[in-house]
C-alpha cells in the first residue's frame, strides 16, 4: 500500500498528473480547532510533549482537508531542549533559550545518544500517527537543520540576520565547529528514532540557511545535510528525505546531487519556472506559493496556484507553500488552494 502513496511516488521520482498536497506548519493558529486544543494543552510545549494532543492537532488538517501528507506535530527546538538547553516561549515573541557563546555552556551539553528519554513522547506521537492515519496519508517526520538549531541556541532567539551565530563563527570557530557537530549527531539520532517508530519520510528544515554564504553555505548546510543523510538511508534504507535550504538561491542547484535528498524544497523567492529549469531537472521539488496568499485568497491565489502546477507539471512535484502557513490565513483559502490543485 505505501508504494502506491502519491508522496512516496513523487519522492521516488515519478511524474503525477495531480502533484499531491501538503502545507508547512499546516497544523496550527489559522483552525479553530488547534487554538481549541492547544488552550486544553495549556502551553505549546506542553502541547508538543502531549502525544495524544499532538496526535489530535497532526490529524486535525487530514480531516479538515484530505491533504496527502501529515508531519508530525512537534518543535525543531526540542533538539536543544533534549541536550539540556532551556527552552520556553514568550506569548507573541517565540522561543527563548539558553546560549551556548563560550566553552563551559557547551561543555554542560549532554551527548547526542542521551536526547531520547525527553523525546520520548515525540516518538510514541508518531507511532499513534502511524497507526491513525488514512491508508493513503503518508507520515513525515522533522528535524530543523543544524545550522537553523545553532542560530537560535547561540543567540537565544531568532533574530533577523543570524548575526549571533556568524560572530561565533567567525571569533570562536572550533567551538562554532563543536556544536554543529553535536547538533549533527543529534539530528541523525532525532530523525532515525522518528522512522523506527513509523515516519515514511522525513524533512530537514533550515530555514536560515540563506544567511550562509559560498563556502559557509557549503560547509554548514550542504555538509551537514549530506551526513545526516547518508547516515539515515544507511540505517533505514529506502528512507526519503525532503531538504529544505530556505533562501538558498543559485546554492539550490546541485542540492539534490550534493546532499543525496529525494526531494529539495524551494521558498518563494524563486520563481517555479527557474526551480522547474535548475532544481527538478535533478529530482523531486516541493512548493512553492507564498503564503500571503492564505491570507488574501481570490484570484491571485488561483491564478498563481496554477501557474506553479504548470511550471513543475513534467517532472515529480509536491505542491506546498514557499514557507509556513501563517496565523492569520483563511482555513477557506487553503480548501480553495487545494480544489485548485486537484483540479488544475
Amino acid at each position: 500500500m505505501a508504494a502506491q502513496k502519491t508522496i512516496l511516488r513523487a519522492l521516488a521520482g515519478e511524474t503525477l498528473e495531480t502533484p499531491p498536497i501538503w502545507m508547512m506548519r499546516q497544523a496550527g493558529r489559522y483552525l479553530p480547532e488547534y487554538r481549541a486544543t492547544r488552550e486544553k494543552a495549556g502551553d505549546f510545549l506542553s502541547l508538543c510533549y502531549n502525544s495524544e494532543l499532538a496526535t489530535e492537532v497532526t490529524l486535525q488538517p487530514i480531516r479538515r482537508y484530505g491533504f496527502d501528507a501529515a508531519i508530525l506535530f512537534a518543535d525543531i527546538l526540542l533538539v536543544p531542549q533534549a541536550l539540556g538547553a532551556d527552552l520556553w516561549f514568550v506569548t507573541g515573541e517565540g522561543p527563548r533559550l539558553s546560549t551556548i557563546t563560550e566553552q563551559a555552556g557547551f561543555d554542560a551539553l549532554k551527548p547526542a545518544g542521551d536526547i531520547h528519554e525527553t523525546l520520548s513522547p515525540i516518538y510514541q506521537t508518531v507511532r499513534n500517527l502511524s497507526g491513525a492515519l488514512p491508508a493513503d496519508t503518508t507520515l513525515i517526520g522533522f528535524a530543523g537543520a543544524p545550522w537553523t538549531v545553532a542560530t537560535y541556541m547561540i543567540a537565544g532567539r531568532g533574530t533577523p540576520d543570524q548575526g549571533p551565530a556568524h560572530a561565533l563563527k567567525a571569533e570562536n570557530k572550533p567551538l562554532f565547529d563543536a556544536l554543529m557537530e553535536r547538533l549533527t549527531e543529534a539530528t541523525i539520532e532525532y530523525l532515525s528514532a522518528q522512522v523506527a517508530a513509523g515516519a515514511e519520510c522525513v524533512k530537514l528544515f533550515d530555514s536560515w540557511a540563506g544567511s550562509l554564504k559560498g563556502e559557509d553555505f557549503d560547509n554548514y548546510a550542504t555538509a551537514p545535510a549530506k551526513r545526516i543523510i547518508k547516515e539515515l538511508k544507511a540505517r533505514h534504507p529506502g528512507i526519503p528525505v525532503i531538504a529544505f535550504p530556505r533562501q538558498a538561491g543559485d546554492k539550490y542547484i546541485g542540492f539534490h546531487e550534493e546532499t543525496g535528498a529525494d526531494c529539495v524544497a524551494v521558498d518563494d523567492s524563486v520563481s517555479p519556472e527557474w526551480a522547474a529549469e535548475h532544481i527538478q531537472v535533478s529530482g523531486c521539488v516541493q512548493g512553492n506559493l507564498k503564503s500571503s496568499h492564505m491570507v488574501t485568497g481570490g484570484e491571485a491565489l488561483v491564478r498563481e496556484t496554477k501557474r506553479i502546477v504548470e511550471a513543475f507539471r513534467n517532472g515529480p512535484h509536491i505542491f506546498n507553500l514557499g514557507h509556513g502557513i501563517t496565523p492569520d490565513a483563511d482555513p477557506e483559502n487553503v480548501q480553495l488552494m487545494i480544489d485548485t490543485v486537484r483540479g488544475a
